[in-house]
């Protein structure tokens, strides 16, 4: 498995988990954790089976992920930490589901002269 897509694996798994800690306590749980916590364990699952559109679809969901968090962390003092992990997580998941893509765009040519 190439180094990417086992971080893109992680981060997609801790995300999911932090969400489960995050909405442990919220009135709506059940709610919340189908629309945070179910979408990255589904991408995770495509991930794993080395699907090119899961991971896609994993680094677009991160740009939500990404801006939710910076909502959060500036609207909500209280929960200021679980939303500065959210960015760095949705950051790790763009960067990682992107990787591939960059490293052929900009990655060294071989065979021309």
């Amino acid at each position: 498995m190439k180094v990417s897509r086992l971080l893109l694996g992680t981060a997609l798994f801790a995300l999911s988990l932090l969400y489960s800690l995050w909405f442990h306590d919220d009135r709506h749980r059940t709610a919340a954790l189908l629309v945070f916590a179910l979408p990255p364990l589904l991408a995770l699952a495509g991930v794993l089976r080395g699907s090119a559109k899961a991971a896609f679809w994993a680094g677009v969901l991160a740009l939500f992920w990404f801006s939710h968090g910076v909502m959060v962390a500036y609207t909500r003092p209280g929960e200021a930490a679980y939303a500065w992990l959210e960015i760095v997580l949705a950051l790790v998941v763009v960067l990682a589901s992107s990787w591939p893509g960059l490293r052929k765009r900009f990655g060294r040519k071989t065979g021309t002269p």
